[in-house]
């Protein structure tokens, strides 16, 4: 993938997981190529065979593995399995970017780890709401805003520091799909902006 001009030293090295289309891993490249977002993305991880985003992250030559949940035995051997494989690749900064399987980073990272949400967490979170589940009950409540939410991950469903958030309004004319495109809309702009900050951080503390 060819990159703008930009120091390297002044870019964090990062690792995403995903479950889906990848469309917020296409969002970060899509910055990255612009130069907006200081980041060199070394790894991405899919806890299914069937994601789109592998497919972008193989277009973008980004060593790349899956990791089926159903195939190990419990939680703790699923993780210790990706953070073997993360390892080699040395990544500063580990970005969940729907990521439907649980994630406990491993011991020897010293790093943020950081999810997006689609709600404006504590609301709507927690195991079980992601996707279009938050947006149902969101529009199931009558709730006049909604929008999304980025937060450090600890061992909770949703439930690590907010970092920021950016509301949405709710239409009346809203149904799950219109409000579920203005909220990834809401996501693009406000989680590499968060991440340009982490990265601000983590280069500082080098």
């Amino acid at each position: 993938m060819n990159l703008p001009v930009m120091e390297m030293t002044d870019r964090v090295r990062a690792a995403v997981l995903l479950s889906g289309s990848g469309r917020t891993l296409q969002n970060f490249l899509d910055r990255i190529t612009a130069g907006d977002l200081p980041l060199e993305i070394v790894a991405v991880v899919s806890s299914t065979s069937r994601a789109r985003g592998l497919s972008i992250a193989a277009g973008a030559e980004i060593p790349h593995h899956v990791f089926p949940r159903k195939k190990y035995s419990n939680v703790k051997s699923h993780n210790a399995a990706i953070n073997l494989w993360l390892g080699p690749h040395q990544p500063e900064l580990i970005i969940l970017a729907g990521y439907l399987s649980y994630y406990l980073k491993s011991g020897h990272f010293d790093g943020p780890v950081v999810n997006i949400h689609p709600a404006l967490l504590p609301k709507y979170g927690g195991q079980g709401f992601y996707g279009d589940r938050v947006h149902e009950a969101v529009l199931a409540a009558g709730d006049a805003e909604s929008g999304c939410t980025v937060h450090l991950v600890d061992d909770v469903y949703d439930n690590g520091q907010i970092l920021a958030q950016k509301k949405v309004a709710v239409r009346p004319t809203d149904d799950v799909s219109s409000l579920a495109a203005r909220v990834f809309e809401a996501e693009c702009e406000l989680y590499p902006q968060v991440l340009s900050e982490l990265v601000a951080e983590i280069v500082a503390r080098r």
